[in-house]
This record gives C-alpha cells, sequence and structure tokens, in this order.
C-alpha cells in the first residue's frame, strides 16, 4: 500500500479570502483528520498573511480519494472555491 502525500500551498488573492480560509479552517481540519486512512494534516499560515502551508498524508489512494470527494462538497470547499491552490501530489 502506497502512502500520498499532499504538499503545497493555498493562495489567497486577498483579506477576504483569507478571512474564509481562517473561518473554516478549524471545522475542514477536525473533518479531515477523522476520515479514514487520515495519518496527518495540516494547514499552517506562512509569514504572508494571504499563503497557508499545506500538508496531507493519507494511507493509501482510496483514502485520499474519498477526502477529495468528502472536500469537493463540503462547507470548506464551496467557502473557498477561489482561493488559488498550488499543491503537489506524491504516491498516487
Amino acid at each position: 500500500m502506497t502512502r500520498v502525500r499532499l504538499r503545497g500551498q493555498l493562495i489567497c488573492h486577498d483579506d477576504r479570502d483569507a478571512a474564509l480560509v481562517a473561518e473554516h479552517l478549524p471545522l475542514h481540519t477536525e473533518l479531515s483528520r477523522a476520515e479514514d486512512g487520515c495519518i496527518s494534516f495540516e494547514v499552517s499560515p506562512t509569514e504572508d498573511p494571504l499563503v497557508w502551508q499545506v500538508d496531507e498524508l493519507f494511507a493509501d489512494s482510496a483514502a485520499f480519494k474519498a477526502h477529495q470527494d468528502r472536500v469537493t462538497d463540503s462547507e470548506w470547499g464551496r467557502a473557498t472555491a477561489a482561493v488559488e491552490r498550488r499543491y503537489v501530489t506524491e504516491g498516487v
């Protein structure tokens, strides 16, 4: 079984986007960490208030796909749809 790691950044276009990330991140993190197959899930602010560092690790591609599917139709997914995502995924 190959683990799947996603690393990268959320790039907010403005303070409004950053406020949406900050508002919705706690529940998104809680729900993501509770998913079957989630080994680690971190989204952290950087020195730039518009950029967040993302590091996720899932047990396998099925767990990662389930996470992605859930997120697409979640409150987080809808609220942060305009936020740019620059990710690299390994192990898929």
